[in-house]
């Protein structure tokens, strides 16, 4: 049965005029902005995107091809919508909410036909509820009402819906509920259900949005160490192709201290999809020794799927980031890539006629970009609790430009910059994000914590590693005009701290059990000992003895094995001993 004639018949019908890739026109169609409606004999889903006159516009979200002009178009009266409730965890979505696993099932193929659907969550599992209030208490917009266990890691909380008025519970019991059966009705009979519908372009409501003041922890020294995200922070990921932006999404997602993880893929290539797909399931959350995909959602819009279902899917992966947001989580949202987003909208834009912006992008791209990444932050929820949701975006600038528009509007939104560079990936060193070039708004807010929770000393053991990698770019301008020989032996001696910084603290192998995550103490302690070797070098040298022999100590090679040892306290310990030791062995 095609998606038109679950429609109520009584609903308008309109006749479609003329059909240009994903962008369809129909006449004598009763509709508002935003508006779903179904289109054709298959009813493919598709959204009004222009109302002029008796002309009505519709971005198609399937294919469109064999759908001809006089076939219908049928209403549904409601805006694009994401079915909330237990469930979504571990589950794999296409950009409109549609579960790739059920649907293959249902198929019985790999190949979806057009015009299928299923509903976000299972309407027919039951679910073990246990309620958190009592007949005759009153609730509100947002109030817990009871808990279920999603997964092995995550209690979902039911929420009374935000529209709803609120009153006393009349009734309320423990059991077991599918998602629309009622678990509570109230004294104004409104009946609460375990789902929710929400309008995806629509933020979902809070209090009030906080400075926030927490790291979102990555487990990567270069992130953690030097340009940290705090939770309910935004953060781009901008790099030229092989550079490693879906590798440090995927990083990010296995390791980053969330509470939840929303994993939107947007029109990446099939075979990267494929790759996050079959790995999730088997990764092991390290926080509770439990499969990584009962904290996760993913959301697969593939590079060969239809173009406007790329451009709604990084608001599906919002709104469901904010619905466990609203229960007091925190979320982490990946967007992979922000770029393939925003060229869905140009190309839909194109369809439309509408007046190009720079490089043929719509005007209000801008605009577009504000309002996603302004649905980040630290918020204070409507039923008193906090939640936090970080968004991190990659761009993928063609050629590696960081100038073109998509690039440039992240930069003037987002508070932390994390500048892929090509160089250092062609010389194997990853995540091979730029020191030089990155940033991060968030590093004095963030202190406190990292003083309180490591070392006092964190701010000023990092700007002493900032420092020198400073003079080290410096330095290296002279280098390649005069050779390393001819420069002076305290820069000679600089140079070669700065080497171990790079080699022995930035760079980090993702494939390594032990290397792949690196927690903020280990970071500290890895940073300390090179600092040791550092101030230990440059006495000895101020004493008299040549930058040759002082490099040439068997200790120092060590500082290279740091990240992959595995009781690293014991081995940093012994290693900054031991340089201590021979340094001043030699005067």
């Amino acid at each position: 049965m095609s998606q038109a004639q679950d429609i109520d018949a009584e609903q308008q019908e309109g006749v479609i005029e003329s059909v240009s890739g994903p962008v369809v026109s129909a006449v004598d169609l009763d509709a508002r902005m935003n508006d779903v409606v179904y289109v054709g004999e298959e009813g493919l889903m598709g959204e009004v995107i222009e109302i002029e006159g008796n002309l009505t516009t519709i971005q198609v979200y399937e294919e469109t091809s064999d759908v001809a002009p006089g076939e219908p178009v049928v209403n549904t009266g409601s805006p694009l919508s994401v079915d909330l409730g237990p469930g979504m965890l571990d589950s794999i979505y296409d950009g409109v909410q549609r579960p790739l696993d059920v649907l293959e099932e249902k198929m019985n193929s790999a190949f979806l036909d057009r015009g299928v659907d299923a509903p976000g969550i299972d309407l027919e599992r039951v679910w073990e509820f246990t309620p958190t209030v009592e007949e005759g208490e009153e609730v509100a917009p947002g109030d817990v009402v009871g808990t279920v266990p999603e997964t092995e890691s995550i209690e979902h909380r039911v929420l009374v819906p935000p529209g709803f008025e609120g009153g006393v519970v009349e009734s309320i019991e423990a059991g077991q509920f599918t998602v629309t059966e009622a678990i509570a009705t109230l004294d104004n009979g409104e009946e609460i259900t375990m789902r929710q519908e929400w309008p995806v372009r629509e933020a979902r409501p809070t209090v009030e949005k906080n400075t926030p003041r927490t790291p979102l922890v990555s487990g990567q020294r270069i992130l953690d160490g030097l340009f940290p995200i705090a939770k309910g922070g935004t953060a781009a990921i901008p790099g030229p192709f092989g550079s490693g932006k879906t590798v440090t999404q995927h990083q990010l997602a296995k390791w980053a201290d969330a509470d939840i993880v929303v994993y939107v893929g947007c029109g990446e290539r099939g075979n990267e999809m494929t790759e996050v797909i079959e790995d999730f399931p088997e990764l092991e959350d390290p926080t509770t020794g439990k499969p990584l995909m009962s904290r996760t959602c993913l959301i697969a819009n593939t590079s060969n799927m239809p173009v406007a279902a790329r451009e709604s899917c990084v608001y599906t992966g919002i709104t469901i980031a904010e619905y466990y947001r609203d229960m007091g989580y925190d979320v982490a949202l990946m967007a992979d890539s922000t770029s393939r987003w925003a060229e869905a909208m140009r190309e839909i834009s194109s369809r439309l006629e509408e007046m190009p912006g720079e490089e043929g992008y719509p005007a209000y791209l801008a605009a577009r970009l504000s309002q996603f990444y302004e649905r980040a932050g630290k918020f204070e929820n409507i039923n008193g609790t906090e939640g936090s949701i970080s968004v991190i975006g990659a761009v993928s600038p063609p050629g590696g430009d960081f100038s073109e528009p998509v690039t440039q509007n992240t930069l003037r939104i987002v508070k932390t910059f994390w500048a892929l560079d090509a160089d250092l990936a062609e010389r194997r060193h990853f995540p091979a994000i730029n020191w030089n070039e990155s940033y991060s708004l968030y590093r004095e807010q963030l202190d406190p914590w990292f003083e309180d929770n490591v070392a006092a000393d964190w701010p000023e053991t990092r700007q002493w590693a900032v420092d020198v990698l400073d003079e080290e770019g410096e330095l290296q301008e002279i280098v390649q005009l005069v050779g390393k020989d001819a420069l002076p032996e305290d820069q000679q001696l600089t140079l070669e701290v700065a080497r171990y910084l790079r080699e022995a603290w930035l760079q980090q192998n993702a494939f390594h059990d032990v290397d792949t995550y690196c927690e903020p103490e280990k970071i500290y302690l890895m940073l300390t000992a090179i600092k040791t070797f550092h101030d230990e070098a440059f006495e000895a040298l101020d004493a008299g003895v040549p930058v040759d022999e002082i490099v040439a100590i068997e200790a120092a090679p060590r500082l290279n094995r740091m990240g992959t040892a595995e009781n690293y306290e014991e081995f940093i310990a012994e290693l900054k001993e031991d340089i201590t030791e021979e340094v001043r062995d030699l005067y």
